[in-house]
């Protein structure tokens, strides 16, 4: 398992990391999304056949791109 904090920007409210959480617990292999509108991160914990890529990839086809 792999865990990693993402930097997003564009985070302005609870909304936006709800969305976000929605979005990436659809992907197969993501554990747990956890999202913290003061921080602007999400921390995201996921196995095979999930992948950092498919993360990055799934953040920026919703408008919020992590910060690199």
């Amino acid at each position: 398992m792999e865990t990693q904090t993402f930097s997003i920007p564009n985070i302005s409210c609870g909304h936006c990391t709800r969305t976000i959480e929605n979005e990436l617990a659809e992907i197969a292999g993501v554990l747990s999304v956890a999202g913290d509108p003061q921080a602007k991160a999400v921390t995201v914990a996921w196995e095979a056949p999930a992948s950092r890529a498919k993360i990055l990839q799934t953040l920026r086809e919703i408008n919020y791109p992590a910060a690199e």
